[in-house]
């Protein structure tokens, strides 16, 4: 299996905190759309004709193209690739696109499986990140979504930034629960250089983030959404049974993905590669049968550590018998050696060789898997 990831570049306005990559102008679209379509061509090799089993539209802002629109990438995606039957499509999209004109067209569509960027549901909150949809609209299109048949629903929630009370953030929360939504994909904000937020900061017009905040409100939101029958799958994410998300879950899986689109990123098990995160010069470089794109052959120890990172954040945790199969036993015993510490600290436990994030643990886990990284020889 694996998996195909579209990364659509255009939004309509730049939100305070966002460092992905994006253009609130749509001047090229229509080139855009060509030279997505020319690399899913040029790329067909590259997953060595697995079969296609997750297909996701992110971006960016997916929802600012028509159904027409993304259907012409969807074609060139099946006349390149085997996709199976029971493919996941999932297209991110913004509350005010999601109008009841837009939601009975996609639903004529392939797509089967929406993200939604709430954010929050506070008015001063979505101000403040400069998020081009109120409230309001965030609790209209979930409600038009579903009323439309689609069952298939996350949506996205922000936390530890300096207007965000406990009291909000436990509205924001089950509000969503209140709504059936099954699944949550949830983050700390974070303050990106290059970003608005970052140049507030400097100026000092706005508040740093405060990360006892953070750690606060994301140990609340384990408990509540415990408390809701959902299931902690991966430290960003949360669902109820049955409706992971199979996209994200094939990243944390190691499954191989193709990235199409201008920074999208690829692995194919051995490499990883980054389309140049420049819209013309993607373009252009599509025009004349060229990507432009750089490439990092992976050493043991490098597949190794992005194992660690990316096991350890999910429920299934790090399995250090796995890492002696795959790798040998020299470094799954140079991992066991870093493990005491974490221990003691109740940071981890282990059950027959699987290393597992406690709940305190969930809150260092980026330190605890750089510590455990085992460096290139």
């Amino acid at each position: 299996m694996a998996g195909i990831y579209i990364h659509i570049p255009f939004c309509k306005k730049a939100c305070h905190y966002c460092d992905f990559h994006f253009s609130t102008s749509a001047q090229y679209k229509n080139q855009m759309l060509n030279a997505l379509s020319s690399e899913i061509v040029l790329r067909k090799d590259y997953l060595d004709h697995e079969k296609i089993e997750t297909i996701y539209f992110g971006g960016g802002t997916p929802s600012l193209l028509s159904a027409d629109e993304l259907k012409i990438i969807m074609d060139q995606i099946t006349d390149q690739f085997e996709v199976s039957s029971y493919v996941e499509i999932t297209l991110e999209a913004n509350p005010d696109d999601l109008n009841k004109q837009y939601v009975r067209e996609i639903r004529n569509s392939f797509i089967n499986r929406f993200s939604i960027g709430v954010q929050s549901f506070h008015e001063d909150d979505l101000r403040w990140m400069n998020r081009a949809h109120t409230a309001a609209e965030a609790l209209g299109a979930i409600k038009r979504i579903q009323d439309a048949g689609f069952e298939n629903i996350t949506a996205d929630l922000i936390y530890g930034f300096p207007l965000l009370s406990n009291q909000k953030w436990e509205y924001n929360i089950n509000q969503l629960v209140e709504c059936r939504i099954p699944h949550l994909s949830t983050y700390a904000m974070t303050v990106e250089p290059k970003t608005a937020l970052a140049a507030f900061i400097n100026k000092g017009s706005e508040r740093v983030m405060d990360e006892n905040q953070s750690a606060s409100q994301f140990l609340m939101l384990i408990d509540l959404l415990m408390e809701s029958d959902f299931e902690h799958y991966e430290i960003s994410n949360f669902a109820k049974p049955g409706m992971y998300s199979r996209h994200n879950s094939s990243y944390w899986n190691g499954v191989k993905y193709l990235g199409i689109g201008p920074s999208a990123h690829s692995f194919n098990g051995e490499s990883r590669q980054w389309n140049i995160s420049n819209n013309l010069k993607y373009i252009t470089g599509l025009e004349l049968k060229s990507i432009q794109a750089e490439t990092e052959v992976l050493s043991i120890e490098n597949r190794i550590n992005e194992y660690i990172m990316t096991s350890l954040r999910t429920s299934k945790g790090m399995n250090l018998q796995v890492i002696s199969e795959k790798f040998g036993s020299d470094y799954s015993d140079e991992i066991s050696l870093g493990l005491e510490g974490f221990l003691e600290k109740k940071w981890i436990s282990i059950n027959e060789q699987v290393v597992s994030l406690t709940r305190e643990g969930k809150l260092f886990a980026d330190h605890i898997a750089s510590d455990l990284f085992l460096q290139a020889i």
